[in-house]
């Protein structure tokens, strides 16, 4: 099936960040990993023309296709499946609630400019304990630019750049995993950077147990502000006391010129308890 001819004739928006997806491989892959069934509801985001899409209605119980631009949702609606609900609305604006009330798959190409903000809707904030949207997924599988993928799966081990607010979000509340790196010539047009599939598993109860989650949230915002500064700064800078910000680090051996991310995830959480504590 040539992709790319169908792809052609269809005008892509710049403003909406649309690459379509023309690699019949990749979109095979995309089937495998999301492990869709016939038992399944799959919520499918930013489907444009449909290549996944007349794919996926192969594979699910149902597919619910959420697009923004209209013109793709009148290709959308050519297809001819009866288990296929297309909704022309933006994501950031729906609630999964209002799509279906059963558990779902999600499977997105989202545009690279509203990552981070797609990702927060469906995982929730670090402090959100009881996410609607988070609470109905099962596992997503996200097309990112690979940058940002790297982000998504860093530690505290990784390159400085790579490990920050978007990295604990991510994991806070799922599972993640690179499955496959996309090079740009699989999309038309072609993007200038090259992407990857990143699978998410969504866990039941968040990485951490806490006392305060809203705490712990204002701790990495605070450490991330400012990526020139050590920590210590960082998070005076934040609104900590010196004496508590000392006494913490010093409790959790912590060097005073450390930096953010030379933090892991659960360290954060550890001195998050001991700025808590010693207020």
């Amino acid at each position: 099936m040539n992709y790319f001819e169908r792809a052609r004739y269809f005008k892509t928006k710049k403003r909406l960040g649309q690459n379509f997806l023309v690699n019949g491989e990749v979109i095979q892959n995309i089937l495998e990993y999301s492990g869709v069934t016939s038992e399944d509801t799959v919520v499918e985001i930013g489907p444009g023309v449909g290549f996944v899409t007349e794919q996926l209605v192969k594979k699910a119980k149902k597919v619910i296709a959420v697009e923004l631009d209209e013109d793709a949702v009148k290709e959308l609606q050519k297809l001819d499946a009866p288990n296929l609900t297309i909704i022309h609305k933006d994501i950031l604006k729906t609630q999964f609630s209002d799509l279906c009330s059963e558990p779902v798959k999600v499977v997105a190409n989202i545009p690279y400019y509203i990552t981070s903000p797609i990702i927060a809707h469906l995982l929730g904030e670090i402090d959100d304990l009881n996410n609607s949207n988070r609470n109905q997924i099962k596992d997503i599988l996200l097309m990112v630019q690979e940058e940002v993928a790297r982000r998504m799966v860093a530690t505290e081990n990784s390159p400085a750049k790579q490990y920050g607010l978007l990295t604990i979000l991510s994991q806070f509340w799922a599972e993640v995993e690179i499955k496959e790196l996309v090079v740009r010539r699989s999309f038309f047009p072609a993007p200038k950077v090259n992407s990857a599939l990143v699978y998410l598993k969504v866990r039941e109860k968040p990485l951490l147990e806490l006392s305060d989650y809203s705490h712990f949230r204002k701790t990495v915002k605070a450490a991330f502000a400012q990526r020139r500064k050590n920590l210590k700064n960082c998070l005076l800078s934040g609104g900590f006391s010196k004496d508590n910000i000392l006494k913490s680090m010093s409790n959790l051996n912590l060097d005073e010129n450390i930096r953010g991310e030379n933090l892991s995830i659960d360290m954060f959480g550890k001195l998050s308890e001991e700025l808590i504590k010693n207020v």
